[in-house]
């Protein structure tokens, strides 16, 4: 039995995808929409690439589901949205990304986006707010405070080849 893994895309102009394979090798994605919908969907276990079950939720409705999959007693995880309208989210930069290996400052997130960036994590360490001067490594987990359409254009900024 292998792991979950986890991993995110950027979509441009829908949202984000976000692909979990579980420890039993079953693939299920949720598409983070712009508008706050969300597109959940299972795939065969025969032919993980043919799809099995998908539903669309509205964004109330997906909050319900994180409900129950995180029930109020447990400690959330950074991911959320408050009522101030801002988002925090979890963005892998791909070893392929542009950035890798280039300096924070230099990708202009702040300045482009609005969203900042507010801690990174890197292996087994957290980095609680980097520098300008910061240099990103593939693989990184870069969180990411803003706006949904900031965040969003920062996490395809990040993701550009």
């Amino acid at each position: 039995m292998s792991a979950p893994r986890l991993s995110s895309t950027p979509l441009p102009g829908i949202g984000v995808r976000y692909d979990l394979t579980t420890r039993d090798s079953r693939r299920l994605s949720v598409v983070a929409h712009r508008d706050g919908h969300r597109t959940i969907s299972a795939y065969r276990e025969d032919d993980p690439d043919a799809c099995d079950l998908s539903v669309r939720l509205t964004a109330e409705e997906a909050a319900a589901l994180i409900d129950a999959l995180m029930p109020a007693h447990h400690t959330p995880n950074l991911l959320s949205t408050t009522d101030l309208g801002l988002v925090a989210e979890r963005i892998e930069l791909p070893g392929s990304s542009h950035w890798n290996g280039r300096l924070l400052g230099e990708s202009r997130l702040r300045t482009d986006t609005g969203a900042s960036v507010v801690a990174v994590l890197r292996r087994a360490e957290a980095i609680p707010s980097p520098a300008p001067d910061f240099r990103l490594a593939g693989g990184d987990i870069l969180i990411v405070i803003g706006t949904r359409e900031g965040v969003e254009a920062a996490a395809a900024i990040l993701g550009r080849e």
